[in-house]
């Protein structure tokens, strides 16, 4: 593969393509021996061959919580990786140059994390998340003040399922958001009622792409019909301005102070 390109801030053309799209993407970020690491690392967490960091869970698949599946292997069960703030080795992502220089383009340089995944959507499982927002899952606002960060660990296509976005959905605020009706529904993925999906585009990514959207974008993946993995990892930022109302919480908050 060609050289990763230099951490960049966006450009005139990127940022209006922001604001008007509510996503960027950009091809061939991250160096594939970076890419490796973090996924051998996922791998050594899911094999319990190193410590699991605080907080962060392992979440298997809800085919087979419920025994609609059984996986070949301990990695076959696995749908994510949640909070990897207290990783040292996946951490290197979230804090990476090439990744943090057009997330400061947008929130600032004063930034914390606010959710940090590994999404390993497995062969032989349904997989699919349904179009959704991610500001349904924060509380802290303004919307504008973060932006999601989503890089292919492994090719994306279409037949692995692949991210899918409605372009200028950011745009017309929160949708209503409720529990899609699908047989299986794995923790949490809640789905935006009534989208457009007239309007939805696919997005395929190559090893390295690196993805920034709006957290009130509309975006959602399909089924896994490949015979492999298709790997992902991501974090979302939120500006240091950024306020959380006073309000019960079900699981305290993941964040981590990102240095200037």
């Amino acid at each position: 593969m060609s050289a990763p390109l230099r951490a960049q801030p966006l450009s005139d053309e990127e940022g209006a393509a922001y604001a008007r799209d509510g996503f960027v993407l950009r091809r061939g970020q991250l160096d594939h021996t970076e890419l490796n690491r973090w996924s051998a690392r996922f791998e050594d967490l899911v094999y319990g061959r190193v410590p699991s960091p605080p907080k962060a869970t392992l979440m298997r698949d809800v085919e087979v919580v419920k025994g609609a599946t059984k996986p070949r292997t301990p990695l076959h069960a696995i749908n994510k990786l949640l909070s990897f703030e207290h990783d040292p080795v996946l951490w290197e992502y979230a804090v990476h140059p090439v990744v943090l220089t057009p997330v400061r383009s947008i929130v600032g340089d004063a930034l914390h994390s606010i959710s940090s995944n590994v999404f390993n959507k497995p062969p032989g499982v349904d997989g699919r998340h349904p179009l959704h927002q991610d500001l349904r899952y924060f509380s802290l606002r303004p919307a504008d003040k973060i932006v999601a960060t989503w890089t292919a660990i492994d090719a994306c296509t279409r037949e692995n399922g692949c991210l899918s976005v409605v372009p200028g959905s950011h745009r017309d605020g929160l949708g209503v958001h409720g529990d899609p009706e699908w047989t299986h529904v794995n923790r949490g993925f809640f789905a935006l009622e009534n989208p457009d999906l007239e309007r939805r585009v696919h997005l395929p990514m190559e090893r390295g792409d690196l993805l920034l959207f709006h957290p009130l974008l509309i975006h959602g993946s399909g089924r896994n019909r490949s015979r492999g993995f298709r790997r992902a990892i991501s974090t979302h930022y939120a500006s240091a301005e950024c306020e959380r109302p006073e309000q019960p919480r079900k699981r305290p908050p993941v964040m981590r102070l990102i240095p200037a």
